[in-house]
This record gives C-alpha cells, structure tokens and sequence, in this order.
C-alpha cells in the first residue's frame, strides 16, 4: 500500500458528475475504534431519524456531529496539487432555472431484509486487509471501470476527457477503443464521459452504452457498436436514447449498469448547485435525482418495462425506478445474488450506502432533501421520514468527503473477501469493506485501508477480481486482500 499523502482536492462533489458533498471533511472530534466502525450509536440525535438494527455507522461512537459548514464562495479547482477533476463546490452557478414545484404523490417501499447471500466470513472482516498493486499509469483523469463480458479479459477505461481506453494483460493499448472528445463537455470538474455499460449480450451484439454531458452541459444516454477491429468503435454509430437538461454544471450523476433483470439502470443527481435547489429530489415529473430502469431490447430508443413501479401513476415518470438520490456515484449488482448497492454523495456532513435486495420490486424514496444519511436536511430541523428507505451505512465528514461506491467481491483469489461489498472515499483514500452476519443482525463495516488515491471508481474484471482508479495521477490499481 503506499504511503498516505494528504487529502486530495478541495471537496470533491463525488468526481464529475457525482460532485456534491460540500465542504473539505472537518477533523474529527474523537478517535475511530480500531477498526474503524461502530454500530449506530443509540439513541440518535433527535434532529436525526430512528435507526432500524439494520443499520451501520462509521461514526466513532462518542463522536460530536460538527455543526452545518457555510457552502464555501470560491471553488480553488486551479490550485497547486488540486486536480482536474477536483470536487465542484456547492457555489455552482444554475444554467437555467426550473420549478421546485412538487407533487403530492406518497411513495410507498417495501420492507428491506438483509442480503440474499452473506460472505461465510464476515467473522473476520476486521482482520481483513487491503492492498493496492498498480497495474498501468498514464491515464488522463480516469473516472470509471468496465468489463465486456467477451471473455476477452479486457478492461475499458473512462477517461473524462471522452476517451475509452483498453488495458489488456496489463499494458495500456495505445489507441481508445472509442473517442468522443468532440462531443464531450468536461471543462467543469463534474462532467465530461462518466457511464459505460456493455450489453449482456456484447460477444453477439457488440453494442454498449454510455453516459456523457454534451458540449451544452446536458446528459446524454447513447448506444455505440463496435467496429471491425474488436479494440476499435465505431464512432458514428451513436443512438441517443435520451438526453437530460441539466440546470447546473454538477450532480450529474452518470452511472450506467445492466442489472440481473437484462434491464438498463441509468442514476442521475439531482441537478446540481446545493440543497436541492431546483427541487428536484422529490419531483416524479422530472427523471433528475432517480434511478431510471430502461428496456433497450424493444423498439428504438427504448421501451419502459412494464413492471416499473410507477408505470401508470400520473405524478411519475414511467422510467423512474426510484427518488431521492442526490448525486449516484457508482452502484452495483452483486454478481451472485443479484442485490443492489447505491453509493449517494452527501451535501455538507454525510456520505450513504443504500441497499435493494434482489427481486425488490423497486419504487423506493431515498430521501433527499428529507435527509442527508441517517439525519435531518438541514440538521437543525426536524422532518417526516414516513415511506423513506434509509442507508444501510454512512460516515460523516471527519472521515472523507465523497463516496465512491464498489463492488461485493466474487473473485476466486480470496475466498475470505467473498461476500464483502467494498467503497471507498474519494478525498481521504480509506476503503471499506461492509457485509450483512445475517437474520437479525446488525451490518458490519470496517476499514479496511486508506491510501494516496483520489479514488474516483471500482471496478470488477470478468472473474470478479477487483480495481480502482486513481484520478489524480491517472493510475489503475489492483486490489489484494489478506488477513491481518
């Protein structure tokens, strides 16, 4: 592992389009457990919601939440040893300006039971380990992680600029496997290329999807294929599913994933600036601050599954699979049981995980603006948290700034990491590994390592090893395990 180094950037709004945490992390009041978790102490502050025993904390246990910090007035993205890509404040300026009229509609989840399947040994957990062992460098601010699924063990790269990049048996391939600079907007530091998704079928198909802002600062949802060489794309065989008006230049979201169901998950932040302003959290009429569910087997440019949650409910978007995201920087499917993770960037105080088990049928609330993590948003106010589904975990600014969600690890290397879902933090470098002990139990996080990376993604290769990108030197790594 190497060295820690000081915390990167400024306050990293979750990278691109996840941006949106607030403030730089304040120091913290106490010190962690050894292990760096704790079970939520009892009881919450009252300005926070009850906590069901499902739920997990990274705050110490005698911890003081500090106080709301002032949205800063000037974002210093230029200055020495802040990269690129570095955190956009909550001071970004609106492009336009949209209603935050809301409709009155009552969202209603189902019940959260624990994971399908837990790791066999969440027992030693806190003996486990992480390592990073690089694999290739030289990337230009990479900012997400793909595997085709073509038995080819490739990996593809995002690099913010509009570039896919290959890295095969370890080397980077020269040329991009697709380049799409000329219709990439990615001069703010939460935008630019942010989503790749292959088809579930890409050996047959050949056709992915990806997410970008375009030149005009908006969302855009395209199909590309490949072209005859099978590291080369076809750059003009782009299909724009659909494109979203962005009022602001951060919380672009921009995740892409086929979940078990073959349907496309596409996340999206809430529009940007801060607090919510263009009320767009708990808005069904607008698909910004959701998580939207696509068929993209049916006509062009896609179909609304017909099992959607909301698919006849006037005062929703029929795509809308869930609200009250704030900005989803990185969601997964575990690849065995089919579970979903969510990693949603706070605002000033909290970072969060949610968790939809396999087969929920979805229509969830996660909250924003009701709350940011466990808590009340603002933290001085009280607020109704009936119909909401709260995180599964969250640690406060003492302990980073910017969520950057993972993986369950599946891989064959370690069996003692099967089972364990790992995330990250953006500005601190920790990672953490988390899993459910099972029935009635509480989840279990600890960290597992804190290192010199901006660590602006995971990703899994197709044995379901994993990796993480450092965005900051523009390096991809290797994760290894082992037990204290």
């Amino acid at each position: 592992m190497r060295a820690k180094l000081p915390v990167l950037l400024f306050v990293f709004t979750l990278l691109l389009s996840v941006a949106g945490c607030g403030s730089p992390g304040q120091e913290a009041t106490s010190t962690p457990s050894e292990t760096g978790i704790s079970s939520v102490p009892s009881p919450i502050p009252t300005t926070g919601p009850e906590v069901s025993s499902g739920t997990a904390s990274l705050l110490p246990p005698t911890a003081t939440i500090p106080p709301p910090t002032p949205e800063p007035t000037e974002v210093p993205t230029n200055a020495p040893g802040v990269p690129t890509l570095a955190r956009e404040e909550e001071t970004a300026t609106p492009r336009v300006q949209t209603s935050t009229a809301r409709p009155s509609a009552t969202y209603t989840p189902t019940a959260l039971p624990p994971p399908s399947a837990t790791a066999g040994a969440s027992a030693e957990l806190d003996r486990m380990a992480i390592d990073l062992v690089l694999v290739v460098g030289g990337l230009n601010t990479p900012v997400g992680i793909a595997n085709a699924g073509d038995g080819s063990d490739r990996l593809f790269i995002l690099e913010k600029v509009g570039r896919i990049r290959i890295v095969r048996g370890g080397a980077l391939i020269a040329e991009p496997f697709l380049d799409i600079s000329d219709r990439v907007g990615s001069s703010s530091s939460e935008q630019g290329l942010l989503g790749l998704a292959f088809h579930p079928e890409y050996a047959q198909r050949g056709t992915f999807f990806v997410d970008y802002t375009d030149l005009q600062g908006n969302t855009v949802v395209s199909r590309f294929a490949v072209g005859d060489d099978p590291d080369r794309a076809d750059g003009s065989s782009e299909l724009v599913l659909l494109t979203l008006e962005q009022p602001a230049s951060n919380h672009n979201g921009g995740h892409l994933a086929f979940g078990p169901d073959g349907a496309l998950y596409i996340g999206t932040g809430d529009g940007g600036a801060s607090g919510d302003r263009f009320g767009n959290g708990q808005n069904g009429q607008t698909l910004l601050g959701a998580m939207l569910r696509l068929d993209v087997e049916g006509s062009e440019p896609y179909t609304i599954p017909t099992d959607n949650p909301f698919v006849g409910d006037a005062t929703v978007r029929d795509e809308i699979w869930a609200i009250g995201l704030r900005n989803p920087w990185r969601y997964s499917f575990d690849r065995l049981t089919g579970d979903l993770y969510i990693a949603d960037v706070g605002q000033n105080l909290y970072e969060e995980i949610d968790f939809q088990p396999a087969g929920d049928a979805g229509g969830h609330n996660y909250g924003w603006p009701i709350m940011e993590g466990l808590h009340c948003f603002p933290a001085d106010r009280a607020c109704d948290q009936a119909g909401l589904t709260l995180p599964v975990a969250e640690y406060d600014h003492t302990q980073g700034c910017s969520v950057t969600g993972g993986y369950v690890y599946r891989g064959p290397r370690y069996p003692f990491l099967n089972g364990v879902y790992l995330f990250g933090d953006y500005c601190s470098g920790r990672i953490w590994g988390m899993v459910h002990p099972g029935s009635g139990g509480n989840w279990q996080v600890s960290e597992l390592a804190q290192g010199s990376v901006g660590l602006s993604s995971f990703g899994e290769d197709e044995a379901g090893e994993l990796y993480l990108l450092d965005v900051a030197d523009g390096q991809l790594f290797k994760i290894a395990a082992r037990l204290r």
